[in-house]
């Protein structure tokens, strides 16, 4: 019974790894276009990329340049805190700046304030669902969250702290860098936690199936055999109680009648 639940299980795993390839790639391309989009808009970027641009404009290197020789840098980083990278962690330091790169290429200026409104808007709610998409694939985080929960478990502080500690360091050097610092930055940063986890229910896996994998028939299943066996234990109790009920019934009838025998015998 286990190698055949371990192999439904494998095989249900070997299913899911195109869907969680597309997902990762795919995800990761359209967070660069994401992060392109609000370049654009001109109204202001994300802590992170405020502070690739302000390095961009000292160095002479696009953005997306910038952008992935942080995250190998970053990325050095999770050796002291021992974290380990997966393909996932690999890609994003690599695709989302290219990704970034390709689409302000391919992307005009805009002048208009309504066409750059337009932008920033698409460009959050995009990032959003590119979070959902490439978090969900589980290949391991980007360099960026991975210095987040390396530095959580390392200092024991909460996540909460080291993320906010990181971003608001990173976004202060942007700024004194000459990094684009506006209403995009503030509507980033109360937007993009509920639009991510939106995200990240729309473009869940499904659940692995079989028994103990998915969801509903499996565990129907289980629960519905445990059921079944405390009901027929319960019945076969009340039956075996009735039984020990009814012969002691029987055995005090039988004692009586040797009582009322022997005083008979004594008169």
């Amino acid at each position: 019974m286990s190698t055949s639940r371990g192999s439904g299980s494998s095989g249900g795993s070997s299913r899911r790894l195109p869907r969680r390839l597309v997902q990762l790639y795919v995800g990761l391309v359209l967070y660069g276009a994401s992060a392109a989009l609000m370049v654009r808009a001109e109204l202001g970027l994300d802590p992170w990329d405020v502070f690739h641009q302000g390095v961009s404009e000292h160095t002479g290197l696009s953005i997306g340049t910038v952008s992935i020789v942080v995250g190998a840098l970053v990325l050095l980083l999770w050796w002291p805190l021992r974290e380990r990278p997966g393909l996932g962690t690999v890609s994003n330091v690599f695709l989302v700046g290219l990704s970034m790169d390709a689409t302000l290429w391919l992307l005009p200026h805009a002048d208009a304030l309504v066409f750059r409104i337009g932008l920033l808007v698409a460009g959050v709610v995009l990032n959003g669902a590119a979070t959902g998409l490439y978090i969900s694939a589980r290949f391991g985080p980007g360099p960026r969250d991975g210095l987040m929960t390396g530095l959580h478990r390392v200092t024991g502080r909460s996540i909460r702290l080291a993320r906010t500690g990181i971003e608001v360091a990173v976004l202060i050097s942007g700024i004194l860098l000459g990094g684009a610092f506006g209403v995009g930055t503030v509507l980033y940063a109360l937007a993009i936690g509920p639009l991510a986890q939106f995200f990240l229910r729309v473009f869940a896996l499904p659940e692995q199936q079989g028994t103990g994998g998915t969801g509903g028939t499996g565990g129907t299943g289980v629960e519905g055999a445990a059921g079944s066996g405390a009901e027929g234990a319960a019945a076969s109790g009340a039956e075996s109680a009735e039984s020990t009920k009814g012969t002691q019934r029987a055995s005090r009838v039988v004692a009586r009648g040797g009582r009322q025998r022997r005083a008979i015998l004594r008169r």
